[in-house]
């Protein structure tokens, strides 16, 4: 009986462990997607306090996607040599002085400088790029569905920050709303840094025994695998992708309002895609262990082009179920894919430095969702019309979609 109880205890722990990390990185990711998306509450009250137009104070929304696309390679490097730790204690500490230098803030630069360039590094460094590498040590072949829930955090974070920060401009100001999440960001580096980060560290012996036997460290490095086609491919399928997302949904609200639905009506159907984006995330990595990663990713892609022109047909016909239709379909799809294209990265070049080389992919997002959003804006005011940002957006998902149709090492 003795005998077998440590075995038992061996073979327990590790699954307690994983979903311990599996809660924080879901828990970071929360506070970082959150904070993040929660400027476009801020952006009305900020704009009418310095008489700023909307392309001035939008231009920090975009360099925080900039700052945190661009350092992700160095993120990935960060986290091979200096492990989590560092990086998730180092991006709570630039959010929190980051958003009390924003509460001070006189000049635009100031909030470029510490919203955009100083909040994007911080969010990067407790987001996609340290969590997926942490949850590969502990998930392994399971690391779809893990970082499925990681991404979900994005509608959770949405769902939670958006309206506590409405409520907090209400009571104190905008000012005062950052100086609090400033104080809170900071407070929650103490805890973070008493957590047993040598046991979080290491992974599960059973993914490092027991998930490939047969696997041989091939030795990739950065170079080596920027000349590998799947890197770019990787690379294309992320900026293609966030173009086509992002390039639609900053203008979402306004255009179902053009299309004639009230504002409350139109903000709370975008408002539901947080709800919908969790079972799209499970849903697609679900699918992955049934019918393979290639007729996932391409079913989800075919779901987000429905969803598109859905959206295309609200305004000649507004109507209730055509907007369910629309939100269930697009807003269940925005980052269903990253999941798995995160497990494919990590499998083709698994190996020491893989947090570098999947970071620099990352970039790719990052890019996409600068430009998208940038490039749509500029598109309407151009047109004065939706239908050409729709048309873009949609030539963008497939273009994002091509790789996986063409590409041998995603074929496979």
């Amino acid at each position: 009986m003795d005998k077998n109880t440590p075995g038992e205890k061996t073979t327990a722990k590790p699954t307690r462990v994983a979903l311990n990390v599996l809660a924080l990185c879901f828990a970071l990711s929360v506070i970082g997607r959150g904070l993040g998306e929660s400027f476009t509450v801020f952006l009305k009250p900020i704009s009418e306090n310095f008489g700023w137009d909307r392309a001035q104070i939008v231009s920090v929304y975009s360099l925080a996607w900039l700052a945190g696309g661009l350092t992700a390679p160095l993120i990935g490097r960060l986290f091979d040599h200096s492990g989590p730790r560092a990086v998730y204690s180092f991006g709570l500490l630039l959010l929190g002085g980051a958003f009390l230098v924003a509460a001070h803030a006189q000049h635009l630069w100031q909030l470029q400088f510490s919203i955009g360039l100083c909040v994007g590094l911080g969010i990067a460094l407790i987001g996609n790029v340290p969590n997926s590498i942490l949850l590969g040590r502990w998930f392994g072949p399971r690391l779809p569905t893990a970082m499925a829930v990681v991404y979900s955090a994005a509608g959770a974070g949405v769902l939670v920050l958006l309206p506590a920060s409405q409520i907090l401009i209400d009571r104190v100001g905008w000012r005062g709303a950052y100086q609090i999440f400033g104080i809170t960001a900071l407070c929650l580096l103490v805890p973070l840094l008493l957590l047993p980060w040598r046991l979080f560290s290491r992974g599960s012996p059973h993914v490092v025994k027991k998930a490939d036997p047969d696997f041989i460290d091939q030795g990739w490095t950065l170079l080596g695998a920027m000349r590998h086609h799947a890197f770019w491919a990787l690379f294309a399928t992320f900026f293609f992708t966030s173009i086509g997302m992002y390039g639609i949904s900053a203008q979402i609200v306004a255009y179902l309002i053009d299309a004639g639905f009230p504002p409350l009506q139109a903000a709370t159907a975008w408002g539901f895609s947080g709800i919908v984006l969790l079972f799209g995330m499970l849903g697609v990595s679900e699918l992955d262990g049934i019918i393979g990663r290639r007729p996932s990713v391409l079913l989800s892609y075919a779901i987000s082009i429905v969803g598109i022109i859905l959206l295309w047909l609200l305004q000649w016909y507004p109507n209730f179920w055509l907007l369910t239709g629309f939100v269930v379909c697009f807003g269940s799809m925005i980052g269903s894919r990253g999941p798995l294209i995160t497990a494919t990265a990590m499998k083709i070049f698994r190996g020491k430095r893989v947090g570098t080389i999947y970071g620099t992919i990352s970039i790719g997002s990052g890019l996409g969702s600068a430009f998208g959003s940038w490039t749509g804006g500029l598109i309407h005011d151009f047109t004065h019309s939706y239908n050409p940002v729709i048309a873009f957006a949609l030539v963008s998902v497939i273009l994002g979609m091509i790789p996986f149709l063409v590409v041998p090492a995603l074929r496979r």
